[in-house]
């Protein structure tokens, strides 16, 4: 899966999920590239949300919701997922 279709896929899925004023998802995979681990199929990202919702959750539980909304896309593309809510 490309970048484009992946940040696209968890935009729907994080938007079909929890109400939020604003979603970005910066593509951070380039920092990785010289790691030992590092797999060309799965990304490293970071994804700003900013919702009410979310921020009035305490931090384990916001990033909880997230990680199971996107259980697939983390089981097959992203390595490494970075959470800031605002």
């Amino acid at each position: 899966m490309d970048i484009k279709t992946l940040n696209s896929k968890i935009k729907k899925k994080i938007l079909a999920n929890i109400s939020c004023s604003s979603i970005l998802i910066e593509d951070k995979t380039f920092l990785h590239i010289n790691h030992k681990s590092h797999d060309k199929d799965k990304f490293h990202l970071k994804i700003i949300i900013e919702s009410k919702e979310l921020s009035s959750l305490n931090k384990i539980d916001s990033n909880k919701k997230i990680y199971q909304i996107l259980s697939v896309e983390i089981k097959q593309y992203i390595h490494s997922i970075q959470i800031q809510i605002l």
